[in-house]
């Protein structure tokens, strides 16, 4: 199959490409390095020309009130360019629990983003992943301060960005659900435990304070963000990326 993926040099994209390819499919990446611009619609409909299946895996450049208006250009002009080319099945990578969230603007804008995939008239997949292990480091960076870690207890199920590819190209090479699939790691953690885990296995200096009001993952209540009953579970265990991690170096 011809196989468009937008955001296809990305930190997903690169990999679900190299899967897809690895399959015997022609995937060709699209971004802004490759001259294709969702936000303006250049160079979209000529990209899509020859499609059979479009992933979508661009993403808002802030998480603030500017992230729906992001999602809805682009979903417009990906849905138009798409019917344009006779595109069979559209792809799109979002959130678990991101309707369970509506205090967070970037959460409500990926369910605006589903909203319009699902109302747009082409046959679509939509796969929503729990939190990326990649971004651990990120997330403990928002609320540190010197040496002091502050997080919530919020429980999240980490998945490796090597199996959110997995399950989007899987998804890209069979029919369309017209629904949902769930993808998250095997394990769940609380925010703070995860990043005494973390820091840890680092060596640093830095420790955990559990602080119930730090940061974004304080907003979340519950198990929002846990994977729902039905979903996939990936093979990637937190300790086991982290130590590949470590094997491969600073550039791994």
């Amino acid at each position: 199959m011809k196989i468009a993926v937008l955001g296809g040099t990305g930190l997903i994209g690169s990999r679900v490409v190299a899967r897809l390819k690895e399959q015997g499919h022609e995937a060709t990446p699209l971004s802004l390095s490759t001259g294709v611009n969702v936000l303006t619609g250049e160079g979209l409909a000529a990209a899509l020309a020859e499609a059979e299946v479009v992933v979508n895996l661009t993403n808002s450049p802030t998480f603030d009130e500017a992230s729906p208006e992001f999602f809805r250009t682009s979903m417009g002009n990906l849905l138009e360019a798409s019917r344009a080319a006779g595109v069979g099945h559209v792809v799109v990578l979002s959130i678990v629990g991101a309707e369970g969230v509506p205090e967070l603007d970037y959460y409500q804008a990926k369910v605006l983003q589903e909203d319009l995939l699902k109302a747009g008239g082409l046959p679509y997949s939509v796969v929503r992943a729990t939190q990326f292990m990649e971004f651990v480091d990120a997330v403990l960076s928002w609320t540190t301060d010197g040496d002091t870690v502050r997080l919530p207890s919020t429980p999240l199920q980490p998945i490796a960005a090597d199996d959110v590819a997995a399950a989007v190209a899987d998804v890209a090479m069979g029919a369309p659900l017209n629904g949902t699939l769930n993808v998250a790691g095997p394990e769940v953690f609380p925010l703070d435990e995860l990043g005494s885990l973390t820091l840890a296995a680092e060596g640093g200096a830095g420790h955990v304070v559990t602080d119930g009001t730090a940061g974004m993952f304080a907003v979340p209540k519950g198990d929002v963000l846990i994977a729902p009953e039905g979903s996939r579970i990936a093979p990637t265990h937190y300790r086991d990326w982290m130590a590949a991690r470590a094997d491969r170096g600073p550039q791994g």
